[in-house]
């Protein structure tokens, strides 16, 4: 009798003449598919230079609802018009080749499996898989030059056979957790770039003991001193000087018309209103560093979605050395060893993938404090990491904030970190005012991880004192890169990280709609995985799986985590070749 798991894997059965296909019409859960059912498509077809895979595995992200919320407004498919021309989403693919072009002929072969680096960019334009790209949410798709040939080489990268299909498709969303922590930044002056200077009052203490190789320096309010030093090197061609009007008779929207944007911008003085006007004139990656010795003394507006998307950075110095500002300090931003760490909104999928990071990794924090407001998502924390941790002798605490009043919160709060504040907190709630609050609770060289995908323009009041006062640093990032996905994977694949631990519900192909639909809702504390090869499955907890599928059931670990004998017993079961 034929082995169905085996044929499946080796591509050993006739391909069907048509597929099911979940497309994106247009904004609303009622525009993915047709009355929320996938299509009914031919086979595609696919040339001498393309691939044609078969989707093993997808994973549901909260970046397909966004897209469904905002259809052609989001910001990845603007004024795409999405009836003629649907996105197919699906980023989190493990994918099998099923056809070869005959220009790609020994070059890739059929059975092999591969990930899919979202992040595409071809010819130096983004071409993002599952946005501008047609994804993953669909049972056979075409990869194409963008992906085999894009500017960072192929963007396939090889998986084990022995590796599990949803192990594997769970490596992108696993790769942006670990990018998180591996936030760097520049050591000193862009060169090239362009650079703003902003003096105050008695700045004749400062010294500028910095390589300055900028394009533009542009000089507003500098004491003599500082001055004539700029002065002496513009003199010299070192870069084209320009010395300003005042800070208050500037137009500011001219000079970012001029400039387009600063890569660096170093004030001297605590002047809120001069920081907050200046912040919008930082370029993407652009470092703002404030050397000041006195506290600012109130919260200034600063763009967080420009620290998550932009990587825009915010240092600073106490001392007098301006060039003290650039010191590396937190970078790149892994979790202190031995420190202290909060993740904020810990209950959601990519809450728990972090707390789990935390407490698997090496070199590990020695207090956790995990919050949300969600009783049950918090609860599933604690379920999956608790034990781990108190193996690990790391003392983990789960907190809803809802359940004490605001005194009584920032009382534990205190006591956790026995008064010395947090060394990391990540932030995993788009929620401005828990990052307004929460940056008090940093300790010296606390670090700020802002994960929660605010938008750019999202506006912020926080008072800076803290970064240069106790070289506080915020931090952020989104999505990952090649190298990531690669040590993520190798990391799956040898055991040391369970990516399959994170994965709360499956379905089949026909699932998606009722997956997103979750997504959107939060109804699970895990990801969602579809398996598009298989047919009349609907959406199910995989701790549900003990009425409905028991067999599969009983190969979870601890009757709460999928694997790979779980997977593979559920192909074994569900798939019709």
């Amino acid at each position: 009798m034929k082995d169905v798991l085996q044929a499946y894997r080796n591509v050993d059965y006739s391909l069907p003449e048509t597929i099911l296909t979940w497309h994106l019409y247009g904004a609303g859960l009622e525009n993915f598919g047709k009355d929320g059912k996938p299509v009914e498509l031919p086979m595609p077809k696919y040339g001498p230079n393309e691939l044609l895979v078969r989707i093993d595995a997808v994973g549901i992200c909260f970046s397909d609802v966004k897209v469904i919320n905002q259809g052609n407004k989001h910001p990845r498919v603007t004024g795409r018009d999405l009836i003629k021309n649907p996105v197919t989403l699906g980023h989190e693919a493990s994918v099998t080749v099923v056809g070869v072009g005959k220009n790609l002929k020994g070059k890739f072969n059929v059975g092999q499996r591969f990930i899919v680096q979202a992040d595409v960019f071809y010819k130096g334009k983004s071409m993002a898989f599952g946005y501008v790209l047609p994804g993953a949410q669909t049972q056979y798709q075409v990869i194409g030059k963008e992906i085999l040939e894009g500017d960072e080489g192929c963007y396939l990268l090889p998986v084990k056979d022995s590796t599990g299909y949803s192990e594997a498709a769970l490596t992108e969303p696993w790769a942006c957790v670990v990018a998180a922590y591996r936030i760097t930044r520049r050591p000193s002056i862009k060169p090239e770039g362009n650079l703003w200077i902003i003096g105050a009052p008695g700045d004749d203490d400062y010294t500028l003991d910095l390589d300055i190789k900028s394009k533009h320096v542009v000089a507003t309010d500098l004491d003599w001193s500082l001055l004539d030093d700029l002065e002496m090197w513009a003199g010299a061609g070192c870069f084209e000087l320009t010395i300003t009007p005042t800070f208050d008779e500037l137009d500011l929207e001219e000079l970012a018309t001029r400039y387009g944007g600063f890569d660096d911008i170093i004030i001297l003085g605590a002047d809120a209103g001069v920081i907050q006007h200046a912040a919008p004139l930082l370029a993407k990656h652009g470092i703002m560093n404030i050397v000041a010795s006195e506290p600012i003394g109130r919260p200034v507006e600063i763009d967080i979605g420009k620290i998550h998307y932009e990587f825009q950075s915010y240092v600073g110095t106490a001392s007098t050395r301006i060039g003290a500002g650039y010191e590396m300090v937190r970078v790149p931003s892994e979790l202190k060893a031995g420190g202290i760490a909060w993740y904020i909104g810990a209950g959601g999928p990519m809450g728990q993938m972090h707390v789990q990071r935390a407490v698997e990794m090496k070199n590990c924090p020695s207090k956790i404090l995990a919050t949300d407001i969600d009783t049950t998502r918090l609860n599933s924390v604690k379920d999956r990491v608790a034990a781990a941790a108190a193996a690990k002798g790391i003392e983990f605490l789960a907190v809803n904030p809802n359940d004490s009043d605001k005194e009584l919160f920032d009382k534990l709060l205190w006591e956790f970190t026995c008064g010395r504040g947090f060394d990391d907190i990540i932030v995993l709630a788009p929620v401005v005012s828990l990052i307004e609050e929460a940056i008090q609770y940093l300790a010296e060289e606390g670090l700020m991880n802002i994960f929660a995908g605010f938008p750019v323009g999202t506006i912020a009041n926080i008072d800076l004192t803290g970064v240069y006062e106790k070289k506080l640093r915020l931090v952020g990032s989104s999505g990952s890169r090649i190298r990531d996905m690669l040590d993520t994977l190798s990391e799956a694949e040898s055991g040391s990280l369970a990516t399959d631990k994170s994965v709360a519900a499956i379905g089949g192909i026909e699932a998606s709609w009722d997956g997103m639909l979750a997504t959107k809702e939060g109804r699970f504390p895990g990801k969602i995985i579809i398996y598009p090869q298989i047919r009349g499955l609907g959406l199910t907890a995989v701790t549900d799986l003990k009425d409905k599928l028991p067999n599969v059931y009983a190969k979870l670990t601890d009757g709460m985590f999928w694997n790979r004998e779980a997977e593979k017993e559920l192909l074994r079961t569900m798939l019709e070749l």
